[in-house]
């Protein structure tokens, strides 16, 4: 009798990338929004990923990668990014490389000759090396599968970051043979995400816009009064952890780096003056520490893939809200919880605006440099729950997150039309002709030599604020600034005038909430609570296995002179040490242990776990 067998049917592909996930990576399951990215590149679709910093985006084609075969080329816009991304796969045992500049001509040719012979899965290229022909000849030969285009919006005219030579992506897929290809960002707004379909794609591709929110983050912000002692003492609530601390000018970074050094910190300064060697020991210094803290302007940071930053403070107000939402999205990139404070002033939003209207740019361009300068502005003063007001420019809407400054601490707002009243009544008595500390002076009575000049001590506003400190009718005109009431005209020396929304609620037509808290000092960061104590799916760690686990991986790093993260990353430290794993199977449990870490690295931290848990002698 014949017996019929039904030949099984091989497995679909995302059933490999599940398998890979865990065999290479070590991960049991995707995070939200993988799976379905990676499904759609398997079913040979295009696809523009938009998903926050430390939701996994380099997974989305570096599985793919492995499941295709063949060579996917990713392009990256720095050396350092490639030269992680490439040390981070190969400890997986996945073969990678990279071709650019900080190679040496040796080590490039190496890895053409692997990347000819077929056998490397990832090869990652600068932008500026795409775009030439002999590059591209050359990928044409090695039979390019995939094209991972990463930081994507640097393509966009629009965007903060954008590069030139990412206008040539397009072109080269086509002369690839219109290989298949994954777009990806964290930071892209609508018209971003437009620019990047219309010179990436020839047709419209798969869009996964993933929501912009990192509630691992804890949002806070305050007016400066005294920056070096806020910075301080929002540093001294994360003693011995991770962090960057972000200044606007060089000079400032090179300050503060003594400054916290002096305290005791772990403190590096990294800016583009600095000689490149300082510059690189600064930055290897940073990801192969625990606990070190960079203090930097915002030439550090595009690129680095330190997942266990617990802080990013801004010691100066940010450049805009994409570029906030990019330099905060740094911290807590393993989804653990993270701290952010930024500071911010007066002077600053003048300064941010003399840059727009002095740069070369078009009228358009500024137009929206403007619009998103005025988005952080008015997210500084937000008298609403932070988060819901960042969110809402990216287009989503929330509800109160509880982890920002004014949801934990139920910030308290008045009836401030009477304020905002006489601050503008003090502008337009003055003919619209001033700047806030003349104005200041003017409300509360300070007869200087400039209010007796001008005669405006005669005013009937002269002193029509002494009820209220100076520093009080700062944040007022800030308040009010934020939101639309007044505007800054940069080009002369700052002086306020009345915007039309402004004169409604002068003629009393329209009423308008002021933000307490903000008038009487910085009480955000005397407030602040500590980041919460340490826990691995509900089990609380011991800290002391956790900072030996810790001690064997830094000493590791600096043997291997990687990012400590490649050798294992925070979270699977924190794992590693509430499961206690008793045997190398039972380490293969812990998250982000895969195959060749386990063989590579197991038995070593296995016995700081074993050693750890006996009794003392």
């Amino acid at each position: 009798m014949d017996v019929s067998v039904t030949p099984r049917a091989a497995p679909l592909p995302i059933d490999t990338a599940r398998a890979l996930l865990k065999s290479v990576f070590g991960f049991e399951a995707f995070r939200a929004g993988q799976e379905e990215i990676i499904a759609a590149l398997l079913a040979g679709e295009n696809v523009l990923a938009v998903m926050p910093t430390g939701s996994g985006k380099s997974l989305c084609y570096q599985l793919p990668a492995l499941v295709l075969g063949g060579v996917t080329v990713v392009v990256s816009p720095l050396i350092a990014l490639m030269h992680d991304q490439v040390r981070q796969l190969r400890a997986y045992g996945v073969a990678a490389a990279s071709l650019n500049s900080g190679n040496s001509i040796e080590e490039n040719r190496r890895t053409e000759d692997l990347l000819l012979g077929g056998s490397l899965r990832l090869l990652y290229v600068a932008p500026e090396r795409l775009t030439r022909s002999d590059t591209v000849n050359l990928l044409r030969d090695a039979g390019v599968c995939l094209l991972a285009i990463d930081e994507a919006h640097c393509v966009s005219q629009w965007g903060h970051d954008f590069r030139p030579e990412y206008l040539e992506l397009g072109r080269i897929r086509a002369e690839l043979g219109d290989v298949r290809a994954i777009a990806l960002t964290a930071t892209a707004d609508a018209p971003t995400r437009n620019d990047i379909v219309e010179k990436l794609f020839a047709k419209r591709p798969c869009i996964f816009v993933r929501s912009f929110d990192r509630p691992n983050l804890r949002l806070a912000m305050a007016p400066k009064t005294s920056a070096p002692r806020q910075v301080l003492s929002f540093v001294a609530a994360h003693k011995g952890m991770s962090g960057i601390v972000y200044c606007l000018s060089r000079k400032r970074t090179e300050e503060y780096a003594r400054m916290l050094a002096a305290e005791g910190y772990r403190a590096l300064p990294y800016h583009a003056g600095m000689e490149a060697p300082a510059r690189q020991a600064s930055q290897d210094a940073f990801l192969q520490e625990d606990g070190a803290i960079i203090v930097a302007t915002i030439a550090f940071g595009m690129g680095i893939d330190k997942p266990d930053v617990r802080f990013v403070c801004h010691a100066d107000l940010p450049q805009n809200i994409e570029s906030y939402y990019q330099e905060i999205g740094r911290a807590g990139r393993d989804g653990l919880p993270a701290d952010t404070l930024t500071l911010y002033g007066l002077d600053e939003m003048r300064l941010r605006r003399e840059w727009i209207e002095q740069a070369q740019t078009s009228d358009e361009r500024k137009r929206i440099d403007r619009q998103r300068l005025n988005a952080l502005i008015a997210l500084c003063e937000a008298p609403r729950c932070r988060r819901q007001t960042l969110l809402a420019y990216f287009g989503e809407h929330s509800q109160p997150c509880g982890n920002c400054d004014l949801c934990l601490h139920r910030v308290e707002v008045f009836d401030g039309t009477v304020e905002a009243q006489k601050a503008m009544s003090a502008i337009v008595r003055t003919g619209q002709r001033f700047g806030t500390e003349h104005l200041v002076n003017l409300l509360t009575g300070e007869a200087t030599e400039a209010i007796q000049r001008f005669r405006h001590d005669s005013l009937p506003t002269f002193g029509v604020g002494r009820d209220r400190k100076a520093g009080d009718w700062r944040s007022i005109i800030r308040q009010i600034y934020a939101a639309g009431l007044i505007a800054q005209d940069i080009v002369q020396h700052g002086r306020w005038t009345v915007t039309e929304a402004g004169w409604r609620v002068l003629r009393g037509q329209e009423k308008v909430e002021l933000r307490q808290d903000v008038l009487s000092g910085d009480k955000s960061t005397r407030r602040r609570q500590k980041t919460p104590s340490i826990a691995a799916n509900g089990v609380a760690v011991d800290q002391v296995l956790l900072n030996s686990l810790k001690k064997l991986r830094t000493a590791l790093a600096r043997q291997q002179q990687v990012p400590a993260y490649v050798i294992f990353p925070d979270r699977t430290l924190i794992d590693m040490a509430a499961r206690r794993p008793a045997s190398l199977e039972a380490m293969r449990q812990v998250d982000g242990v895969g195959q060749v870490k386990l063989e590579r690295y197991g038995a070593a931290f296995l016995d700081v776990v074993q050693r750890h848990a006996a009794p003392s002698p």
